[in-house]
């Protein structure tokens, strides 16, 4: 088994070509639940202190769709069918549930993302490791956009 260090957590890089196939339909669904989570999210957030976040939650909206096909095109390039189905989207009516709710979305993503960076170099698949790459820089830019409207520090990933 080959294991390899990532932001403080020990990942298995021996991944065959299908489980990746997998894993990056798992991540499509968790871009999926993002577009979904964004677009609600951005037009019922109610209150000033709510409308900047809005606004950058219509951004995000748009980021999560180029990271869906981006991710879509590898699954296709390896060889696979991408998902059509989104991981679950929580619902809330108060603005600091649903803002939580991203907040831990992004979370999970930073982590599968660094996860599939490893596992992509060990199968040599280098293009799509600094594609992944590029999407966690937004990734972890949405991650401080919410902990910023939430008042508090983004997150410490770097440990599970």
């Amino acid at each position: 088994m080959s294991l390899r260090q990532i932001g403080g957590d020990v990942a298995d890089t021996t991944i065959t070509r299908a489980a990746l196939i997998d894993r990056l339909n798992e991540d499509l669904a968790r871009e999926y639940q993002a577009i979904i989570a964004y677009v609600i999210y951005s037009q019922v957030l109610k209150g000033a202190q709510y409308m900047n976040i809005a606004k950058e939650l219509e951004k995000h909206a748009g980021e999560e769709l180029k990271h869906a096909i981006t991710v879509s095109k590898h699954i296709d390039y390896l060889g696979g069918m991408p998902t059509a189905s989104p991981k679950p989207v929580k619902q809330s009516e108060k603005p600091e549930e649903m803002l939580r709710a991203d907040l831990n979305n992004e979370s999970d993503t930073i982590r599968a993302y660094r996860e599939r960076v490893a596992q992509c170099e060990s199968l040599g698949e280098y293009a799509i490791a600094e594609d992944i790459r590029e999407i966690l820089r937004q990734e972890q830019e949405h991650l401080v956009d919410l902990a910023t409207a939430l008042g508090e520090n983004p997150p410490d990933l770097s440990r599970r």
